[in-house]
């Protein structure tokens, strides 16, 4: 400990501090993963608050003044929030910050950090539905009230906080006696760890005074509860996390969207429900069985800037059921259907979909039936986004605690920058947890990507290693193919990839093209003919040829809200293969907004 007191924190110092905290919190998450059993046993808290604490560290500066750096610091953690403990722990700052604004510029004594604190407790409390003794707000409320306890007699911040931390801890020691889920697993609540162990990287930071030092400290080991008791999916009431960033000030229709108002909407939609901010921005977060009525319900209060909606079923079987050492990621332009995902427990990240400034996560916030109902009738053309790399990161941060590596194959990187962001990612993580992550370019889509991640997925659970499925990669691409024929070039034409001019005489002639995919994942014209079923046919006669010299391994039929043709598709493919599809398909919205509503295709991969 330094000689000297430190009786007024500055903007620098509040920086560092929490720096310090994060990374903390960073190193130790895979250990608060391990104990989560509350509120859901989905294993992600630790993952959640890394992730909500690496936001802020990638988007805030140091500054001299107080003031500017909690209201960076809050902003950014509003913004980055994941999570039950995650959102709680932005409403915290968010209070911190509020409170900051009305003192002095550039920097706080120990009476004012209390009095900060305190409206920061108050903040974090009134934003969860039903607070529960025993959990993150009981030990936040614990180091509160002993600071404020004190702050007549000791105004060092050098003394206080080594106090605190004392009491902070004693009081997670006791969580368990206070909820009896955490009794029963015989572990602490796995938020309040999350705050405490912020807390020890702050007097960390603050004994050494040295930055540096203290993100190069390792992570201590510390042994868990070994209870008996089985954590069983039983424990799950709901089966997604889902969260929005809801931000506006008055609708058109001159709702208001404060906090009571949100909570009457939604409510009743599932249980865990946390809003978090103000009236400008909210964070909301819930867990449900329903993620697409919960984002319906919010559409009146305003834009829905942010949306995700996290399967805590499949958190839960990764963290307790995990088949294999290998994880298996892609996006969700790969079209497999939903039975084939969970068996191998394929992980999933939703490209953005956008209609105008409604945002949606495709195949999680929007059905086929809804997205070709609003294609149809939307006067805007929507567009699509790739998951941004913060998404990417979480998962692998998640991923990464529970397999020995991971492989990511997406959608061709001349298509989407979803590979690149993927890549990035990895790159960090990997660098983070000394796990290997490989991420491939499939250089296709839609059903070819899904036949290359169902290929990889049955090599994992034939036992291959991570080297032998990446050095097959390149082979099981080269094998694939893709054929759809686009039943009309509407879809095309509104998104600008085909001129009007092209569409008006496409369409006079009654051409029909058939779209596939090249050797460096471009896409192009293929075929065409003056019909549909023309198309067919040519596609027919390409595969009779090709099967005269290979013989298939696996094939599906994709269609665009078309199962009729679909399935008058399939039967003429099990005539000419002698085998039915190995599954049929409605394309995903990503694939299906280019491709057109009634578009067809085939994708095959030979052995």
């Amino acid at each position: 400990m330094a000689d000297e007191g430190l009786f007024e924190l500055d903007g620098k110092g509040l920086y560092y501090g929490f720096l310090a905290g994060a990374y903390k919190v960073i190193r130790e998450q895979q250990y608060i993963n391990k104990i989560n059993v509350f509120p859901v046993p989905d294993g992600d808290t630790g993952s959640n608050m890394a992730a909500t604490v690496r936001y802020v560290i990638d988007k805030v500066r140091p500054d001299i003044s107080f003031k500017k750096t909690a209201d960076s610091i809050a902003s950014a953690a509003l913004d980055g929030a994941r999570g039950n403990s995650g959102i709680i722990f932005a409403q915290f700052l968010h209070g911190f910050n509020e409170k900051a604004q009305a003192e002095k510029e550039f920097a706080v004594d120990v009476k004012t950090f209390a009095r900060l604190i305190r409206n920061a407790f108050s903040h974090a409390y009134r934003a969860v539905e039903s607070p529960v003794e025993g959990t993150i707000l009981t030990v936040i409320r614990a180091w509160v009230d002993y600071i404020d306890s004190i702050k007549e007699k000791i105004d060092d911040f050098l003394r206080v906080i080594p106090a605190s931390l004392k009491v902070a801890q004693e009081s997670l020691k006791e969580t368990p006696q206070k909820l009896n889920v955490l009794k029963k697993y015989r572990v602490v609540d796995a938020g309040a760890q999350g705050f405490v162990f912020f807390l020890e990287g702050i007097m960390d930071n603050f004994k050494e005074r040295n930055v540096k030092k203290i993100l190069r400290l390792k992570s201590k080991e510390i042994e868990t509860g070994n209870g008996n008791e089985v954590i069983t999916p039983g424990d799950l009431t709901f089966r997604y996390c889902a969260e929005t960033v809801l931000e506006s000030a008055a609708s058109a229709a001159g709702i208001s969207p404060d906090k009571d108002a949100i909570r009457g909407k939604v409510k009743d939609l599932g249980d865990s429900l946390v809003i978090a901010g103000s009236e400008k921005k909210w964070r909301i977060h819930i867990h449900t069985d329903t993620p697409a009525d919960f984002f319906y319900s919010l559409k009146g209060f305003g834009t829905l800037s942010f949306q995700k909606s996290d399967d805590m079923l499949k958190q839960y079987e990764i963290a307790h059921r995990r088949k294999w050492k290998i994880a298996l990621v892609t996006d969700s332009s790969c079209d497999l259907p939903q039975d084939i995902l969970d068996r191998y427990q394929v992980q999933v990240v939703p490209i953005n979909l956008h209609f105008g400034l409604n945002n949606y996560l495709d195949k999680v916030t929007i059905t086929p039936d809804q997205f070709y109902r609003m294609l149809d009738r939307s006067p805007q053309f929507p567009t699509t986004s790739q998951p941004h790399a913060t998404a990417f990161r979480n998962l692998y941060g998640f991923l990464a605690g529970y397999y020995e590596s991971i492989i990511a194959v997406h959608l061709s990187r001349n298509l989407s920058g979803t590979w690149q962001n993927s890549k990035k990612a990895a790159e960090q993580v990997s660098k983070e947890t000394g796990k290997k992550i490989s991420v491939i370019d499939s250089r296709h889509l839609s059903g070819s990507l899904g036949l290359i991640v169902y290929r990889a997925a049955r090599s994992i659970e034939a036992g291959l290693n991570h080297e032998e499925i990446i050095n097959s990669m390149e082979d099981w691409i080269s094998r694939a193919a893709i054929m759809v024929s686009v039943k009309t070039l509407k879809s095309m034409v509104r998104g600008g990839r085909v001129s009007p001019m092209k569409g008006l005489l496409a369409k006079a002639l009654n051409l029909k093209p058939v779209v596939s995919m090249d050797s460096e994942g471009k896409s192009c014209l293929y075929k065409k003919a003056f019909s549909q079923k023309g198309n067919i046919r040519k596609v027919l006669k390409v595969i009779a040829g090709k099967i005269k010299t290979r013989s298939v391994w696996k094939y599906s039929i994709l269609h665009a809200h078309d199962e009729t043709g679909a399935r008058a598709y399939a039967d003429k493919m099990t005539t000419l293969l002698g085998k039915t599809p190995d599954f049929i398909i409605d394309i995903s919205p990503v694939v299906g907004l280019n491709a057109g509503c009634g578009a067809l295709a085939v994708a095959i991969m030979f052995e």
